[in-house]
């Protein structure tokens, strides 16, 4: 080895130069030409061979590549990729890629005991945590997601631990710490949590090294919007928006809205005007407009009510208001695309901001049309003028038809129809709804004649109106045709299957018709559109009643109590029916109810009654006898209930004072004459031979009227004059009838049997007949309609 390294010499050390000239015979290519070994070994394959003998060695000392060292071979690595070994040689298969030797082993694992490798898994694992907690937060699982981001703020918090044990405080990951802080902070608020949402927040806008933890004061001051704060809600918004540059334009419009909100929330209409007029001249935006016109409305400003009015129709949308989806011509190529981009996305994006637009404008004209001028017509008229000079044209129609509503509302029928008429040389579709609400109006007003010409007008203009379909069927069953009015009805139906009142009058239809079947199927497909309507479920209860199955009769009528717990009507009603199936116990808490909402119910009043007489609690009777008494004084029925309650309970004297009484108010009575004489004759007193007189008198006098009416001497209008007029001889036969005889005079009068006494009574005010409801143009939008049986007919919105 020492022959290959060259020293300098020592005698001659100024020579820097020397040995750069010396010439190793080996690079001489001259006559490579003339070797016959060299050419040999370019023709054959001996030239990949590894040399017989020992080369020369390099200049540098260090040995060939394919030299023998210490009776090694070293292989030629210049030839051995291409699968040129000495077992090929010997008779190996050719495998260049050294697919004979099976799969590789598998990689080698890393230790995990490195304090780094630990700190890595660590920060994957709480990454894991917080995106399990947002998933699970966006699945409504606000718990899990909680307790996954109360997790993830563990985990990282003994990472940072084990961090600074090991490395410079520099190396922590403030990113990682900010999102588990931030993630914690909105899993408060998600479930409510805000005070702990409060001090997570301080946590993150305390720490200035979080560069852009001061917009999380926006949030803090969400939560104490939510809490009813407001000063405080005010006090951060402001804060944030001091924090917030002006590169961020939306960012700081949003937090201006909510200082206006805040300050309108605290009554400060001055300031939260300030914050919208900001805005309005920064950003317009419809929300922001609408609450500008609410401001000054509250402080009673009218002209900057109609100056806010004028921005608030400016405000751009940024669409297209020219309908551009209208076929025009018969290229099947251009119909065929805009009936496909008519319902994209982008579609219904642009016709959602449009209707948002329309609602703000509508409901703005309604609030500020009666405070603009001196009256609600003239402000409706103003309101109407601005919205035709813009985009809006359409809206004038409504805005006219809301005005009609208004006069509707303060009950001026007469402006409510001369507004409506105008509609009539309108386009068809205005013109439809117009007539629709004409047609409601003369429907209520029972001028059948004028609702059937506007129902045909309405349907006529729109054929696919369900409401004008609805009206012109409810005309129809009026007049007494129900089977063409159930056909008017399922045609609005057609039109809209969710046609709520098409659907309630075609049950009444098929109800009218005793198709009680179909009557039901309506009835039980309105009750899963409207599972909570009283009307429904009454109407399933009385179909069930007509079927003779009273026990799903209760059950509905259960459901309707839990809806109308109020109703003595129902109540009376569930407990008639709980009589009929002889449980007396439900049927008096029922009636009990019932008289304790509605005592002037003398069906109830009678019931209760009887049930007391007939548990022998005469002296309970006496009070609902006497107030059935006061309700109606002229027929003598009641007062003998209360005058037999007297004697049933052994008061003879308060028994014989209440004839007394019913006998100065109805002389003639002959069944309170009969009760003196008995009373008397059994106490002994002198007056019986005076009750036994007058009693002769009134039975005479009772033959001769009977002899007249069968007769017929006397017309059926003196027939009236007598039931007016002598009542108490008329309901004295009426009761006499519903009386046993009465005991011997040795026999006691407490051994009368209760069941002298029948609680049944024709009840004067039971049930109305059933009417079909109407359906005004603007309620066909909303589940309100017109009570059937237990209210009165709504009006139109």
């Amino acid at each position: 080895m020492m022959q290959n390294v060259h020293l300098a010499p020592e005698n001659n050390e100024d020579d820097l130069y020397s040995g750069y000239n010396d010439y190793n015979p080996m690079f001489d290519t001259e006559d490579l030409e003339n070797d016959v070994a060299f050419q040999q070994a370019a023709r054959t394959s001996h030239g990949r061979r590894p040399p017989s003998k020992a080369t020369l060695p390099s200049s540098m000392g260090r040995p060939m590549t394919g030299n023998i060292q210490d009776g090694v071979s070293r292989p030629m690595t210049a030839v051995q990729a291409a699968g040129y070994t000495k077992a090929a040689v010997k008779g190996s298969s050719f495998d260049p890629l050294g697919q004979a030797r099976g799969p590789a082993s598998p990689l080698e694992k890393k230790t995990s005991d490195s304090s780094e490798e630990k700190m890595r898994q660590l920060e994957k694992k709480v990454n894991e945590l917080v995106e399990e907690s947002c998933v699970a937060n966006s699945c409504g699982d606000l718990k899990s997601a909680l307790e996954k981001a109360k997790e993830a703020g563990r985990q990282e918090r003994e990472l940072l631990r084990q961090r600074e044990q090991i490395a410079p405080p520099e190396s922590i990951n403030l990113d990682l710490t900010y999102t588990v802080l931030l993630n914690l902070a909105s899993q408060y608020v998600a479930n409510e949590m805000y005070a702990e949402a409060l001090t997570t927040y301080q946590v993150i806008v305390k720490n200035k090294m979080f560069s852009s933890g001061g917009i999380l004061k926006v949030n803090m001051g969400n939560i104490y919007l939510k809490q009813r704060n407001y000063s405080k809600a005010i006090k951060f918004y402001r804060m944030a928006l001091d924090q917030i540059t002006s590169s961020h334009k939306q960012m700081r419009i949003k937090i201006m809205e909510n200082i206006g909100v805040a300050f309108i929330k605290t009554g400060q209409y001055f300031d939260a005007i300030s914050s919208f007029e900001e805005i309005m001249s920064i950003s317009p935006n419809l929300k922001a407009g609408f609450n500008l016109i609410l401001c000054y409305f509250a402080i009673g400003n009218g002209e900057q009510m109609k100056k806010a009015f004028k921005n608030l129709i400016e405000v751009p949308l940024e669409v297209d208001y020219e309908d551009k989806y209208i076929l025009l011509n018969d290229d099947l190529h251009t119909n065929l695309l805009i009936e496909a981009i008519k319902n994209d996305s982008l579609s219904q994006i642009i016709r959602e901001r449009k209707l948002l637009a329309e609602e703000y404008i509508m409901t703005a004209a309604k609030l500020i049309a009666p405070a603009i001028e001196t009256s609600f017509a003239v402000g409706y008229d103003w309101c109407v003028d601005v919205v035709k000079a813009s985009h809006y044209v359409e809206l004038a129609n409504d805005l006219e038809i809301n005005k009609a509503t208004t006069y509707l509302r303060q009950h001026n029928f007469n402006q409510a129809l001369e507004t409506l008429k105008m509609f009539e040389k309108k386009d068809s579709r205005v013109k439809s709804a117009a007539a629709t609400n004409l047609s409601f109006l003369y429907y209520l007003g029972n001028e059948l004649e004028q609702a059937t010409n506007y129902a045909d007008l309405a349907v006529n203009s729109d054929r696919y109106n369900p409401a004008a379909l609805t009206n012109k069927g409810n005309t129809v069953f009026a007049n007494g045709d129900c089977e063409k009015a159930a056909e008017f009805y399922k045609e609005a139906l057609r039109n809209d299957s969710l046609c709520t009142e098409a659907l309630y009058n075609l049950g009444l239809a098929y109800k009218k018709l005793n198709r009680i079947d179909e009557a039901l199927d309506c009835f039980l497909k309105l009750h899963a559109i409207l599972p909570n309507s009283a009307q429904v479920l009454y109407q399933l209860a009385s179909i069930y009643q007509i079927m003779e199955d009273p026990n799903q009769a209760i059950e509905w009528l259960l459901q309707l109590i839990s809806v109308v717990p109020t109703d003595p009507h129902v109540l009376s009603k569930l407990g008639n029916l709980y009589d009929t199936e002889g449980d007396k116990s439900q049927a008096f808490h029922y009636y009990c109810e019932s008289y304790r909402y509605f005592p002037s119910n003398i069906e109830v009043i009678e019931w209760l009654g009887a049930y007391y007489i007939d548990t022998q609690f005469c002296e309970k009777a006496i009070e609902y006898f006497e107030r059935a008494a006061l309700i109606l004084p002229t027929q003598v029925k009641w007062q003998l209930m209360v005058a037999s309650c007297y004697r049933r309970s052994g008061n003879y004297q308060k028994a014989l004072e209440k004839y007394k009484v019913i006998h100065r108010k109805f002389p003639e009575n002959v069944e309170c004459l009969r009760f003196l004489v008995r009373l008397c004759t059994d106490m002994g007193l002198k007056e019986v031979q005076e009750y036994i007189t007058k009693l002769k008198k009134a039975e005479k006098l009772k033959e001769i009227r009977e002899q007249r009416i069968k007769s017929g001497r006397d017309g059926s209008a003196r027939g009236r004059k007598e039931g007016s007029g002598d009542s108490g001889g008329t309901k004295g036969e009426r009761l006499s009838a519903k009386l046993k005889a009465l005991p011997a005079t040795s026999e006691p009068y407490e051994s009368s049997n209760s069941k002298e006494i029948d609680a049944s009574y024709a009840d004067p005010l039971g049930p109305q007949p059933e009417r079909p409801k109407t359906a005004a143009r603007k309620r066909t939008e909303e589940d309100d309609f017109a009570d059937e049986e237990l209210g009165e007919d709504l009006l139109p919105e």
